[in-house]
């Protein structure tokens, strides 16, 4: 949804400190009752609270396409059913999860133990450790020693931490299988409760889905001593006023490892959105995309070289807030076994009179017709001393 409510458009207010600051909160509403779309209901869910949705007609339509793609899904597994017999469908599920199992099992034992510390820039750190056993074939992985739950937007629900733990794993398995629960059934997670890994109720989280899972990829990455340090972080980039809500995460730079490059100008780990055509986003908002390009040099050195980040400027039309959630801008995204650390991101305004003011990792501002915004954003680290 590209605005649920929240303080500022596009809902991921950088300064947001509690659930209320990022959007409606909507506890067990229901979404579909015998087959009606309970349009009603959830009109007057999403405009309550001191931060209401911005376009409520907008939301009710991404919902009634969720809930048909649902209905669409219900249909499929009905179909398969009468097919093949609930039998043989629950029996393949199981041997799905089985595989993917094995499969993460044998990649524990070309796998070596490890501990790594990765600080961010909102001052809290990620640590993890990582423990094999070959004999069985599994792995603890631990997450004590990480910071307690931040004041700051920054905290991960456990059910992030768990999902960056299975992508992780997934992408250190050579097989094709899909991405499922199996993968997971040989790791014994530790995520100490009331960590920013675990946060409890109230506590803000936007950045945890989009920012803190970064660095515990790097983390992971780090501890078992596979992959330098990619950008680190989404450049959530978010603009709008009343008429207007835009959200885009911006591509960086992946990290080295042994025998390979990283990439330049890629989402990297857990980004999975892609870029509006620069021509549509000129149509549909009035900005003008000035430049998108490489950021040559911006990779960390080694013998294997670290991917480069990008160049981003857009040029506003009429007045806006805009915003940036972001990491690794004072923490750059290190090497790995004597490789570089990269360049760590930038964002800036370009004012019509030409001053240029310097924006923090999060922050906020006002941008009026002329002003041009500009993101820098983070390459990934080197591997191996060059």
């Amino acid at each position: 949804h590209a605005d649920i409510g929240g303080a500022t458009p596009g809902s991921m207010p950088p300064t947001s400190r509690t659930l209320a600051d990022e959007g409606v909160l909507i506890d067990n509403l229901c979404l579909v009752k015998n087959g009606v779309f309970q349009d009603a209901a959830l009109r007057t869910a999403l405009t309550a609270g001191p931060y209401p949705v911005r376009n409520v007609e907008m939301n009710l339509a991404d919902l009634r396409a969720q809930a048909a793609a649902n209905a669409k899904g219900v249909t499929e597994l009905r179909r398969i059913v009468a097919e093949l017999s609930r039998k043989t469908v629950v029996a393949y599920m199981g041997y799905v999860q089985d595989h993917a199992e094995a499969a993460t099992r044998r990649v524990i034992a070309t796998l070596s133990s490890g501990t790594f510390t990765c600080p961010m820039d909102d001052g809290g750190t990620i640590k993890v450790t990582v423990t094999l056993d070959r004999q069985k074939a599994s792995a603890i992985i631990d997450f004590t020693g990480t910071s307690a739950q931040r004041p700051t937007n920054f905290n991960a629900p456990a059910a992030i931490c768990r999902a960056a733990v299975m992508y992780v794993f997934r992408t250190l398995i050579a097989d094709e299988i899909p991405l499922n629960d199996g993968v997971l059934r040989p790791l014994k997670l530790i995520i100490p409760a009331g960590s920013m890994l675990h946060p409890q109720f109230p506590a803000a989280v936007v950045a945890g889905n989009v920012e803190t899972s970064q660095t515990i990829c790097d983390a992971l990455y780090g501890a078992l001593g596979v992959l330098a340090a990619s950008q680190g972080t989404m450049n959530n980039f978010t603009f709008g006023n009343e008429r207007h809500q835009y959200y885009e995460t911006i591509a960086g730079g992946s990290g080295a490892g042994h025998g390979f490059d990283g990439a330049a100008a890629v989402q990297t780990h857990m980004t999975n959105s892609r870029l509006t055509d620069p021509e549509v986003l000129e149509w549909r908002y009035p900005v003008t995309v000035e430049e998108f390009s490489i950021r040559v040099g911006s990779g960390g050195a080694g013998k294997y070289n670290g991917g480069d980040g990008v160049v981003r400027r857009i040029r506003f039309h009429e007045p806006m807030t805009a915003a940036i959630l972001s990491g690794r801008r004072s923490i750059r995204p290190f090497g790995l076994n004597g490789g570089g650390d990269a360049l760590g991101g930038e964002t800036s305004v370009t004012r019509v009179d030409g001053s240029v003011e310097a924006l923090g990792a999060t922050s906020e501002t006002r941008v009026n017709s002329g002003d041009i915004v500009t993101v820098r954003t983070p390459g990934g680290g080197g591997y191996g001393a060059a």
